[in-house]
């Protein structure tokens, strides 16, 4: 390796992926590829350990490509991803490198997509598949995916694996490959499942570690704004008004909330798109491409539609509704300030959420700035500079001179100024969004309630039965309908089934899905009420475990429940 900052010539990459890089415009590889690409390429298997937006799609993608014998259609690599969102994310890169290998054939393969058009590329033959546990697991049992001929498997996001329940899925769908594949596995975090699953699956790895001192992204400025609940949406305004963006991800808790806020935003003059469960994948793919040709310069999204959202010119990262735990914040913080550029973070905190903010800074071991609701004249500055800006793109047309002519009439008939008719021009033209503003300044924000006297030991809340203490997983809030399965443990059906079938199928969180009760002949799954006839509808052609199943209602909704995860099991076997 040179002297100098290492490149990617350095690292063994073939001359012709090195040509397709620098067509790509990757200058130097990031930390995560130069610990991972060198090892990979002489056959270790690895485990990698990055926070999003560290450039580990091609810290595994550019081995993958380099390795395949394009001689051979068959399936020689396989990726899992977590979300749909990820996977054709991952497709995509892998395509982008492969320009330097003429006939490279990946296909993506995911839930809520027909599944007919990928088992009709599956029987022409591909190279490399990339999808999701549920519908790979689907795939194979269909008698449509061989694995026999995989020699590298890569688990991108192994974390996120866990958390939505594919865990049961990787490990059938790894038992299935041949014993002497090369293996990689890629996660933020290591919990002690993944640690397991990696010493029976990998033999011998390496570890590629290349979290930093912090646990978010270093060139991502991470911001506090306290405000009253009912300011939220007048003080997000104001932000977006006065801070210089490019691309705004906003991120809201549920999607009714995603729905409400991307309308009320839509109203005020922002171009604006929603991303959430609902939305089919077109839809998805449409707002992505929106947001990248620059139609769009505002989503707002649920936790679940944006992750696999890999868009470089997101600038800022809006925490509208805070996360539920401190992962949760930094995975969101993670889709800006990608591959070295910089980005800004803003948590939106209540008074009474303001604790939120310490458990963030003591897991990400940085402090976060806090920031004021922008005054009315920080707003006057902002709306002024993006008036000039517009003005002056509308100076730079052709089309100016019945305009030009216009002014010069009423100047000569008006005796004025050409200046003040300039003015008056302006004016107008900003109506929606004076600079001149008569109403109130934002309300300041109280500080928050003394903490009550302690209370005795007996009577204090058990956090660890408590979901909305930090790290917990709990079921949404919300009336929620109870669904019947026709399967249960007559053939071995486990809740870690139901969960990833039903959330590869629908893009619902895993959160979302339960409680689950498994009885012998059938089985009882809790949603949200709004989404049960999506879910009967979504899974009319899916399989749990490689068998057909039936699903229906049963029963009056239940009642809004935020129940544990962990929540010791009854009888016979309840999630």
């Amino acid at each position: 390796m040179s002297d100098d900052a290492p490149t990617f010539a350095d690292l063994g990459l073939t001359p012709a992926l090195l040509d397709a890089l620098e067509v790509l415009g990757f200058a130097t590889p990031t930390p995560i590829q130069l610990a991972a690409i060198p090892d990979l390429l002489r056959g270790r298997d690895l485990i990698g350990q990055a926070q999003t937006g560290t450039g580990k799609t091609a810290a595994f993608g550019l081995p993958v490509v380099q390795s395949i014998d394009l001689d051979r259609r068959v399936v020689q690599a396989l990726v899992m991803t977590p979300t749909r969102e990820l996977a054709i994310q991952v497709s995509e890169a892998l395509e982008s490198f492969g320009q330097a290998r003429q006939g490279l054939r990946v296909l993506t393969v995911y839930g809520g997509a027909s599944l007919s058009p990928q088992l009709r590329a599956l029987s022409r033959g591909v190279h490399v598949v990339v999808g999701t546990p549920g519908r790979i697991a689907d795939c194979m049992r269909r008698g449509a995916l061989s694995l026999a001929d995989v020699r590298f498997a890569v688990l991108d996001e192994a974390d996120e694996m866990l958390r939505m329940g594919f865990i049961d899925d990787v490990e059938w769908i790894l038992s299935q490959t041949p014993p002497e594949r090369q293996t990689a596995f890629f996660s933020a975090t290591m919990p002690p499942v993944i640690r397991r699953i990696s010493d029976e699956y990998l033999t011998e790895p390496v570890f590629a570690h290349a979290e930093s001192e912090t646990r978010t992204v270093a060139e991502v400025e991470q911001r506090v704004l306290l405000v009253h609940a009912s300011d939220k949406v007048d003080a997000l305004a104001r932000v977006l008004e006065v801070e210089e963006m490019k691309a705004t991800l906003v991120f809201a808790r549920t999607r009714v909330g995603c729905r409400e806020l991307a309308a009320e935003l839509e109203a005020r003059g922002f171009a604006t798109a929603a991303m959430h469960g609902d939305l089919g994948q077109p839809e998805r793919e449409d707002v992505v491409a929106r947001l990248r040709a620059g139609r769009v310069d505002l989503v707002v999204a649920t936790d679940v539609a944006a992750r696999g959202l890999d868009v470089d010119c997101i600038s800022h990262v809006v925490n509208f509704d805070p996360p539920d735990n401190a992962d949760t914040y930094v995975h969101r913080t993670g889709r800006t300030g990608r591959a070295g550029r910089a980005g800004v973070s803003i948590l939106l905190l209540t008074p009474s959420e303001r604790h939120i903010q310490g458990l963030i800074e003591r897991f990400t071991r940085q402090p976060m700035t806090t920031m004021a609701i922008p005054r009315n004249a920080d707003l006057v500055r902002g709306r002024g500079r993006a008036l000039a800006a517009a003005a002056q793109a509308a100076a730079e047309g052709d089309d100016l001179a019945p305009y030009r002519t216009l002014v010069e009439q009423m100047v000569a008939e008006g005796g004025g100024d050409a200046v003040d008719v300039a003015a008056a021009f302006a004016r107008l033209s900003a109506a929606s969004r004076p600079l001149v503003i008569r109403g109130p300044e934002p309300a300041e924000v109280l500080p928050p309630r003394p903490r009550r006297e302690p209370v005795r030991r007996d009577d204090r809340r058990d956090d660890r039965r408590d979901p909305r203490s930090p790290g917990r997983v709990g079921f949404g809030d919300g009336p929620r309908a109870r669904l019947t399965i026709s399967l249960g443990t007559r053939v071995g059906l486990r809740p870690g089934d139901i969960v990833g079938a039903i959330a590869n199928e629908t893009g619902l969180d895993g959160r979302d899905i339960g409680p689950i009760e498994i009885y012998e002949r059938h089985s009882f799954v809790g949603v949200p009420a709004e989404r049960a006839q999506e879910v009967i509808d979504r899974m009319l052609q899916a399989t749990i475990r490689g068998r057909e199943c039936h699903i229906s209602t049963d029963g009056p909704p239940m009642a809004s429940t935020r129940r544990h995860l962990n929540r010791k099991a009854p009888h016979p076997r309840r999630r």
